[in-house]
């Protein structure tokens, strides 16, 4: 699986090289990716993340942020934090983590079946709820 056509993280990542390092703090990111503090934390003490550290400050490189990309695109595609370490691990071309699963196109279709499954129970559930709220209007106009 080829994660290096995230152009934005590839952008972020081309413009920290050609000029001055970029850091971002916890702050930052978790307002621009949506997360809250303890997330990232969460995410740190599990070794996904490891910024930089000023006094009780951390620091986010523009790589620990596509980093955090992947993690949180890995989380909404329904995979454990041992498939979206590998997700981690290919995307920058290191090996599979010790014990971690190895994040192959099976498990990528398996979980996709699982989405869609799911997704039909919901569409169900909507198409049950609009026929109540169709019943109560009826009932309602009479």
């Amino acid at each position: 699986m080829d994660f290096t056509s995230y152009e934005a993280d590839r952008a972020v990542e081309s413009r920290s090289i050609s000029a001055e390092p970029q850091f971002f703090t916890i702050g930052d990111l978790a307002r621009e990716f949506g997360v809250t503090l303890r997330a990232l934390r969460f995410y740190e003490d599990k070794g996904l993340l490891d910024p930089r550290r000023e006094g009780l400050t951390r620091l986010y490189s523009a790589a620990e942020r596509a980093r955090l990309a992947i993690i949180l695109k890995g989380k909404k595609l329904g995979f454990t934090l041992a498939e979206i370490k590998s997700m981690v691990a290919l995307r920058e071309g290191g090996p599979v983590p010790q014990g971690g699963l190895a994040l192959t196109r099976e498990k990528c279709v398996e979980q996709m079946t699982l989405l869609e499954r799911q997704k039909n129970e919901i569409e169900e559930a909507i198409g049950e709820l609009r026929q109540m709220v169709s019943a109560f209007q009826v009932r309602s106009a009479a």
